[in-house]
């Protein structure tokens, strides 16, 4: 055999072993070896988040000889790896499993060696554009960038990027996480500039810096990380969100104060999360235990409850197996059709843009 045939050879074992270890394993020996571990950690999952509160409590139900863990809810994507990467030689409490970080987050922390691969069941039906063809990160569900706005206090109510700037909303406008650390921050960012024309990427982020830079300047901005509270109690009466994020806290307000969820006109702007486990997650068989339930239909139904679109969604309408109720309570459907998905390649060059120009840009600031 030639050098070059044994290499080759090799290389075959290497990715076949590799692809052999991130297959989903059967049900019954993760749940004896989640038993024998007894926890899962997580980090980063706000209840209001997608549903994740009720998804959370299925999960406990269906396994309830494990102790949920819950890390820092409120934890942007960045903060989440850092958490992996100050534990990795940590089997305590403090250790995540499992993560749930944006698109442009996954491909980094691959390359870092920060996950582990695992495929779940239901792998074939995740499209292949949204996931990592070695399994170490797959997408979980979607929304659009829209507004959450106190109609008690904001009148008239803003209905695109351009509205924003407008000297009525000064003192008003807010994100909901810090730009330099929170995914659903750094995009917010880039819809900002494609709203102005810019193409997806590092061009949307320049422009998206430029805008906030503008609304900084024109005392619109209020660098504080915005919730629900801050809305109602009138810190911050305009919040730029997600859709999902947008929608759940307007439920959890029940009219007091009023407000309303607005997709902008001038940009429809589609992101994706995805899940990995941590290379060094203390409790690897619970970790692929939760996988396997978020990728279930019941997971990805429990996300759909909480306004997202499951990554499975297509799959799941046709089966028909999405409750009729549960569709209905969505946006309206002409919002999702002009939504734009960036590639991963530019989510990455968005994030590297804003995260290294905000202080330059916009101005150092600290989000509380």
């Amino acid at each position: 055999m030639t050098a070059r045939n044994l290499f080759a050879t090799t290389a075959s074992v290497v990715s076949l072993l590799a692809a052999t270890a991130a297959s989903a394993q059967p049900m019954d020996e993760l749940i004896a070896g989640a038993r024998a571990e007894g926890m899962l950690t997580t980090i980063a999952l706000p209840h209001s988040w997608c549903g994740y509160g009720d998804v959370i409590a299925g999960f406990k139900a269906k396994y309830p000889f494990l102790t949920i863990n819950e890390l820092n809810p409120d934890a942007g994507s960045a903060e989440e790896l850092e958490a992996v990467r100050a534990n990795r030689n940590n089997k305590g409490p403090q250790a995540p499993d499992v993560l749930d970080i944006g698109l442009a987050f996954g491909p980094a922390a691959k390359e870092e060696g920060l996950l582990q691969p695992y495929k779940v069941a239901t792998w074939d039906t995740i499209p292949d554009d949204v996931k990592d063809p070695e399994g170490f990160w797959y997408g979980d569900y979607y929304g659009v960038m829209a507004f959450l706005v106190n109609t008690d206090l904001v009148d008239p109510v803003p209905t695109s990027f351009a509205d924003l700037l407008k000297p009525e909303y000064a003192g008003q406008v807010a994100l909901t996480g810090d730009p330099r650390t929170s995914n659903q921050a750094i995009l917010a960012v880039m819809a900002a500039g494609m709203a102005r024309g810019a193409a997806p990427g590092a061009e949307a982020g320049e422009a998206g810096l430029q805008f906030f830079k503008e609304l900084n300047e024109a005392g619109n901005f209020v660098p504080v990380t915005g919730r629900a509270g801050t809305l109602a109690q009138g810190t911050t009466p305009i919040l730029i969100a997600w859709d999902y994020n947008a929608l759940a806290w307007r439920d959890s307000l029940k009219g007091n104060p009023p407000a309303q969820v607005v997709v902008p006109s001038d940009v429809t702007l589609a992101g994706v999360y995805v899940q990995a486990i941590s290379a060094y997650a203390p409790q690897p068989n619970a970790a692929k235990l939760w996988m396997e339930y978020l990728y279930s239909d019941e997971g990805q139904l429990g996300w759909l409850a909480g306004y997202c679109h499951p990554i499975r969604f297509n799959d799941l309408v046709a089966r028909g197996v999405v409750p009729q109720e549960l569709m209905d309570a969505l946006p309206p459907a002409d919002a999702y059709e002009r939504a734009v998905f960036p590639t991963v390649d530019q989510v990455n060059a968005n994030r590297q843009v804003v995260t290294g120009g905000w202080d330059a840009v916009v101005g150092a600031m600290s989000f509380q």
